[in-house]
């Protein structure tokens, strides 16, 4: 099928997502870790347009976006296991939540660049989004596919490490037990997955990451 290569970042859950997806599926590919503040010639031979992270390439040919690029691995390995439901209406409705992943997602990651009231509103409006997630999104499911993590796990895949990173910096919670007790089960169920819970991104390490990165944001 062709050599497969990923150029990805440490800190991104961008390339987290398509890490998780090709060992669920049980590709053989080489990580290619980007500096991004001194992007590599091939960074940018491959993805000319956005110049950013997560690039797969395969047999040479390079493709872009994170969810771009789960769905080509889905189209391009279909099977062990399947990420997407076989069932018509049921990937439309797949795709219409990662849609809503990516359209709301940055409104959540807001929040850590924002403070005072701004960052009040952000949160209000985040705990909205949430509860979309958990009460229409989720709902009574294991995951949000179902009995087995899909693509729209991955999609959401940010919130069981990142979320945390997040709430620990800012000395907030969003993601309280008692308020979203599915999406709670749901971080759990996500870690125990084996190739989850053995490739897990360094929490200690984003934490100081993160904390530099929002003082020099805010200063």
């Amino acid at each position: 099928m062709g050599e497969v290569n990923l150029h990805g970042e440490w800190s991104s859950p961008f390339s987290y997502r398509v890490i998780w997806a090709l060992k669920l599926k049980a590709i053989e590919f080489e990580y290619i870790e980007e500096d991004l503040s001194n992007k590599s010639p091939l960074l940018l031979q491959y993805n000319p347009i956005y110049k950013k992270i997560p690039v797969l390439v395969h047999g040479g040919k390079p493709i872009s976006e994170s969810m771009i690029i789960l769905e080509y691995i889905e189209e391009t390995w279909p099977k062990n296991p399947l990420l997407l439901p076989s069932d018509s209406f049921e990937r439309a409705m797949a795709r219409f939540w990662i849609k809503f992943s990516e359209e709301k997602g940055p409104t959540i990651w807001k929040i850590f660049v924002t403070s005072g009231e701004e960052q009040e509103k952000v949160k209000n409006e985040s705990l909205e989004i949430l509860r979309t997630i958990e009460e229409k999104g989720l709902g009574e499911k294991k995951f949000f596919g179902g009995e087995n993590i899909d693509l729209l796990d991955l999609a959401f895949g940010w919130m069981p490490y990142w979320l945390g990173v997040i709430e620990e910096i800012l000395g907030l919670k969003l993601l309280e037990a008692d308020k979203f007790p599915r999406l709670h089960a749901w971080i759990k169920n996500f870690k125990q997955v084996s190739i989850i819970k053995d490739n897990p991104p360094d929490r200690d390490r984003m934490l100081i990451h993160f904390s530099s990165l929002r003082e020099k944001l805010l200063h």
